[in-house]
């Protein structure tokens, strides 16, 4: 299956193993292996419910075999 970064944007991800919601893929960023180009991790910033300080780079790493399955509205991860 192929799937197009565009594709992904607006996504939810979500964590199989809990339900907790870690983040919009409109906020990550990706590291991607410079020799073959693959995905390596997504970063999410951490959702929180307070004010977001100055400074705060809190975030969650997900690596990209940890993705399960890639629907219309989100992505399900387990983690």
């Amino acid at each position: 299956m192929t799937i197009m970064l565009s594709q992904l944007g607006g996504k939810e991800i979500i964590n199989l193993n809990n339900g907790q919601r870690l983040g919009i893929i409109a906020d990550t960023d990706i590291i991607v292996d410079k020799k073959t180009g693959k995905i390596l991790t997504l970063v999410v910033p951490e959702r929180k419910f307070h004010i977001k300080l100055l400074g705060d780079n809190s975030v969650i790493e997900i690596p990209w075999h940890t993705i399960r399955k890639i629907g219309n509205d989100m992505i399900i991860v387990e983690i």
